[in-house]
């Protein structure tokens, strides 16, 4: 199969990609740092593609979604998670702009070139986001990193969600506690916290992160699903997790999903397909 995806240069995206391209998928990396990109594929054994986007400007969404002809699954896996964050390109608050609505629009506009699945790496802490859709980005609320990153999540849950109902298949892979760079952006006593890591525990390693979204790969569950670690959502084999209410509310997702297409001017596109001679299957 080939399969995109976002944020595979590091962290859990790129054990991610690892995996799939030894077990014999087409891996397209999807980052905005492609030396780094260039570097992690060079690592891996298997067919990997290396190509630009930059969830946070959508111009560059678009030029890459405008790239891709066909793809069996997309997994929407990049995020960003800090203090002094700028807002992205088009002036939405970074974690928002980025983690849901970049995510939103690359998902929109490849719409049914997406030939099987869409998977998008969740969090935990969607448990403590609410989304104010009068004020999504934090105009008028304080830009607190842990309440902004909660929000994204519980975005991106909704998203998940309202996709199902849409009659695409998607699933929430939630990683629970992983040894990555997100919180490079840190400073203060969560910079702190991070670099004493005294709970490490809590962070598993990239690869044992990557199980739910490689579950969520295969899985024959029902679109909607989320899969998360079997001990408190944090570590351990990956399980089906029940979404809080909050994350399930249809009446939330469907009007989330009308301010991000209104945000960002994308919405699900139906593509003309190439015919079977196109395809050389004739």
């Amino acid at each position: 199969m080939r399969i995109i995806v976002t944020g595979g240069n590091s962290g859990i995206g790129k054990a991610t990609a690892a995996a799939l391209a030894a077990a014999g998928h087409s891996v397209v990396i999807a980052c905005r740092t492609i030396p780094k990109a260039e570097q992690a594929a060079a690592a891996m054994a298997g067919n990997v593609e290396v190509r630009h986007l930059d969830l946070a400007d959508l111009t560059s969404v678009r030029r890459f979604a405008d790239s891709i002809d066909t793809v069996d699954i997309l997994i929407n896996n990049a995020g960003v998670m800090g203090q002094t964050l700028p807002d992205t390109a088009d002036g939405f608050e970074a974690h928002m702009g980025t983690n849901h609505l970049g995510h939103f629009a690359l998902t929109c506009l490849l719409g049914n070139k997406i030939r099987d699945r869409v998977i998008s790496v969740g969090s935990a802490s969607y448990v403590f986001g609410r989304i104010h859709l009068d004020d999504l980005n934090r105009r008028a609320r304080k830009r607190s990193m842990g309440p902004a990153y909660a929000d994204s999540k519980l975005a991106i849950v909704l998203f998940v969600n309202e996709l199902a109902r849409r009659g695409i298949r998607a699933y929430v892979a939630d990683p629970g506690g992983g040894d990555t760079d997100i919180t490079r952006g840190a400073s203060g006593l969560w910079r702190l916290w991070v670099e004493l890591n005294p709970v490490p525990f809590l962070a598993q390693t990239p690869a044992d992160a990557a199980r739910s979204t490689l579950q969520a790969l295969t899985t024959d569950l029902p679109s909607g699903t989320y899969i998360a670690p079997r001990h408190f959502m944090l570590v351990g084999t990956p399980r089906v997790t029940e979404v809080r209410k909050k994350g399930r509310d249809p009446v939330m997702a469907r009007r989330l999903w009308e301010l991000s297409a209104e945000l960002t001017g994308c919405d699900w596109t139906v593509h003309p397909m190439p015919s079977a001679i196109e395809r050389n299957e004739l």
